[in-house]
């Protein structure tokens, strides 16, 4: 049984016992249209023996910018509890905007260096939205672990620097991306690919599984192996790079050469709609 509670008051009176008693709590925090990459989050915060398992759902308009898709991302949130339930998450926590941004609000958080790469540099003040709504998550729920995904591999970076600089009391866990059958990193943003742009967005993987290959076979050039990731995900005709690079995996700073643990990361439009990828290599 899942419970679902939409007030930050309701939440703290399931949460408060646990906080007096110091038994840790998990947190997920999500923006909804939950697939598979969410669920193994939520199977491995409940398999850390957490005794409490919390997700929220909730849209955050601050990291979205002007002509982006807030309006449009998805949102099913009776499809999401029976997805948190079948996890085995213990509550899920769908907040209003205004409940978490109520009238008179004025304070946000911002990182520098760590947010001007990547996909920072593409998509201006969305870290800032993003660093702002998981703080204050993080001070809603308390968690003792909190749960993130590769994909999103920039974010786990970020808030991880946000955790340190800010002596926050929770430890993070960065979960393998999980994928479709043919390779696609599973994102939210996945229904918006029509069946032509779907079959095309395969090439990320593929390119990401190239440069994998070539690393692994000796190549340490970060040029040549973007080169011959833009060179695969050029075989899709509607594909529109915004980034390939091969960078340090805690700075994020741009690599000429790989030595050690690296992360080549990449992204892409296919029609409207904008996808990420990586993959972390040795």
């Amino acid at each position: 049984m899942v419970r679902v509670v939409h007030t930050i008051a309701e939440l703290h009176k399931i949460l408060s016992p646990l906080w007096r008693k110091g038994d840790p709590v998990g947190f997920v925090p999500t923006m909804g249209a939950l697939h598979d990459g969410h669920v193994s989050l939520m199977k491995q915060a409940k398999a850390d023996g957490n005794a409490l398992v919390v997700a929220s759902v909730f849209v955050n308009p601050l990291q979205f910018g002007s002509g982006e898709d807030y309006d449009e991302y998805p949102r099913d949130l009776n499809g999401d509890v029976k997805v948190a339930r079948d996890a085995h998450a213990d509550v899920v926590f769908a907040p209003s905007v205004a409940e978490m941004y109520p009238r008179g609000f004025l304070t946000y958080v911002d990182q520098d260096k760590l947010t001007d790469k990547l996909c920072g540099a593409h998509r201006p003040g969305h870290f800032r939205g993003v660093l702002t709504v998981v703080l204050k998550l993080f001070n809603v729920v308390r968690p003792a672990h909190a749960y993130f995904g590769q994909k999103d591999y920039q974010q786990a970076v970020v808030i991880q620097r946000m955790a340190t600089d800010l002596n926050l009391d929770v430890k993070l866990h960065v979960m393998p991306i999980i994928r479709e059958p043919d390779g696609l990193a599973m994102s939210s943003r996945n229904v918006y690919l029509g069946s032509k742009h779907r079959q095309e967005a395969l090439v990320l993987h593929q390119a990401l599984s190239r440069a994998n290959e070539l690393v692994a076979a000796g190549e340490r050039n970060a040029r040549k192996l973007a080169g011959e990731i833009r060179k695969i995900i050029g075989q899709s005709k509607s594909a529109k790079v915004d980034y390939i690079s091969v960078v340090h995996p805690e700075t994020l700073e741009d690599l000429n050469d790989i030595s050690g643990k690296s992360v080549i990361a990449v992204a892409a439009r296919f029609g409207k709609t904008r996808l990420i990828d990586n993959v972390i290599v040795e």
